[in-house]
């Protein structure tokens, strides 16, 4: 998959030091992927959720943070949209961001 924009993870590693090795992975992997739907994105990340509107939620080092990103699968594309904690990600709506 094409991410855009891997600024968005290095900030959120700055802001948060504790995630940024699983977020070097979750990267990794989601470079290397060539999701077609949901189900290929569960082979790779079993705890994703879709919320609508073509945003999907990953949770990060154990569900203590959310990462929402905006997928095009007919292009490859990935927009991270949010990084930040969990009780963060509770004040918005990922639909929308």
């Amino acid at each position: 998959m094409v991410i855009i924009s891997k600024t968005i993870l290095v900030e959120a590693g700055k802001k948060h030091p504790n995630i940024t090795s699983a977020l070097n992975e979750w990267y990794e992997k989601s470079k290397e992927a060539n999701w077609k739907s949901l189900s290929d994105i569960k082979k790779t990340f079993n705890s994703v959720d879709y919320v609508g509107n073509d945003r999907y939620v990953f949770n990060i080092k154990g569900n203590n943070y959310r990462l929402v990103a905006l997928i095009f699968f007919s292009i490859r594309t990935m927009f991270i949209r949010f990084i930040d904690t969990h009780s963060e990600y509770d004040k918005i709506d990922c639909r929308v961001i």
